[in-house]
């Protein structure tokens, strides 16, 4: 494991993008461990870490960057990201995007979009956005189109996370295109 190559992509993940990771930041900037090691796990190159893993990267670190804490992890400074995503439901626009493999499309228009071992969905405003963040988890990723004006009227509620991120607790199939 080269902890110096997995403090450099945590340190990415939690102080300048957690959006591309799919992770929900508190106000203080923490991160639930098993969060943040199924969003690693999901990217081809750290298919593979561990909690002990992350122990022994903060261990082995001169420079102190990150520390975990009962079952969560963060950053320690440098974030240029706001902290909190807030959960207030909010009026989101005509269409929000999903970036996701090609292999789990089937599933999403079955089941539509579950949080899985996540608090919330992740849509993204924009398309660029929602296919940076399923190029994580597949270099091709399928784009889906989520109905979310229609959706909210119909009462599903959306809360705004940040410029390009909003959160829904559940999107059903029947407001997602492909």
């Amino acid at each position: 494991m080269d902890y110096m190559k997995l403090s450099k992509e945590l340190s990415y993940a939690l102080r300048h993008a957690p959006w591309e990771y799919e992770l929900e930041l508190d106000e203080e900037g923490w991160v639930e461990i098993p969060q943040l090691l199924v969003a690693l796990n999901e990217s081809p190159g750290w298919r593979n870490v561990t909690e002990k893993d992350l122990e022994k990267m903060i261990a082995g670190s001169e420079k102190k960057r990150h520390e975990i804490s009962a079952g969560r992890i963060r950053a320690l400074y440098g974030h240029s990201t706001p902290q909190k995503i807030t959960k207030i439901a909010a009026e989101p626009p005509r269409w929000l995007y999903h970036g996701t493999p090609g292999r789990a499309v089937a599933s999403i228009m079955e089941h539509g979009l579950q949080p899985r071992q996540r608090q919330y969905v992740h849509l993204s405003a924009d398309i660029d956005t929602a296919r940076q963040v399923g190029q994580r988890r597949d270099n091709q990723p399928v784009i889906l189109r989520v109905q979310a004006e229609q959706a909210a009227r119909e009462g599903v509620l959306f809360y705004h996370g940040n410029d390009n991120i909003w959160l829904a607790d559940v999107v059903p199939a029947r407001y997602i295109e492909q």
